[in-house]
């Protein structure tokens, strides 16, 4: 399912950066679902998927509607579909299952940790929920990420914060190589 996941991942989306976005969330929910005793690669599958329709359609009337209809259409499941269709706040689709309460809370934080890599010498080695923290705190940095998602997210997962970001620093550092991020 990952292999073909990601072949309309890249048939949906041409930069770089949307992908490496897509395998970060990706990794990150690989860690969720090994914490939570799920199926990794299902979550793995929705992570990498949540964004597709994005660089194509990436208006709130679209997205990420447009991209769960395909979805549909090529027999994903519900379950995932409907995860997908959580992470956006706008979309009013509640957040009932472990699956969309954890991609809510590792879509933003991901795309944070990978933000914070990028500017540290060492990329993720040595990197910390006191380093991301300390980032957290500079408004300016990353602006676009909602810290506020990010402080719901791990609510939502009943995890602390340090929990969550921890185990997304883990699951970037088991895939700094293919992320670009060794």
């Amino acid at each position: 399912m990952l292999d073909d996941a990601r072949t309309l991942l890249h048939a949906w989306t041409e930069t770089d950066s949307l992908r490496r976005h897509a395998e970060s969330v990706s990794a990150s929910m690989g860690g969720m679902a090994r914490r939570m005793g799920a199926d990794e690669e299902l979550w793995r599958t929705a992570g990498l998927l949540h964004d597709m329709d994005y660089e194509r359609h990436p208006t709130p009337e679209e997205h990420p509607y447009i991209g769960v209809k395909e979805l549909e259409r090529l027999g994903y499941p519900e379950e995932m579909r409907t995860a997908i269709l959580g992470h956006a706040d706008y979309t009013g689709v509640a957040r009932e299952t472990d699956m969309a309460k954890a991609l809510f809370a590792v879509d933003e934080l991901s795309g944070f940790v990978v933000a914070v890599a990028f500017v540290r010498p060492d990329r993720l080695d040595g990197m910390t929920p006191r380093s991301v923290k300390k980032k957290l705190k500079d408004k300016r940095f990353a602006a676009a990420v909602s810290r506020e998602d990010i402080r719901q997210g791990a609510e939502e997962v009943g995890m602390e914060l340090d929990e969550v970001i921890a185990l997304v620093i883990d699951s970037l550092q088991r895939e700094a190589d293919s992320l670009d991020l060794a």
